[in-house]
């Protein structure tokens, strides 16, 4: 019994510390307005800004590309390096 009641505590306590000390920050759905997250992607083929939460998302070269289309995607799919290097020279 006196092992029960011990992790009984130490689960009260693991409870608490999650849910308002050090991992209230990790609750999902709890992140501030204006995040990083919220920032606008640039689709590589056709040049529109894409949220997050919109469009597709493709890792490439440890990069996420987002895509406001599907055709965007494929296109990119297609010569992913004609779309990098043409990225590449609009921001110089």
């Amino acid at each position: 019994m006196d092992g029960f009641l011990s992790f009984l505590l130490f689960a009260v306590l693991f409870y608490v510390m999650m849910r308002f000390g050090c991992g209230a920050h990790m609750r999902h759905g709890d992140h501030p307005s204006g995040d990083a997250n919220d920032a606008k992607h640039v689709d590589p083929v056709c040049g529109k800004n894409v949220s997050p939460s919109e469009g597709y998302g493709k890792m490439y070269a440890d990069r996420l590309y987002r895509f406001c289309s599907r055709q965007c995607l494929d296109a990119f799919d297609a010569e992913p390096d004609r779309y990098i290097t043409k990225q590449l020279e609009e921001k110089s």
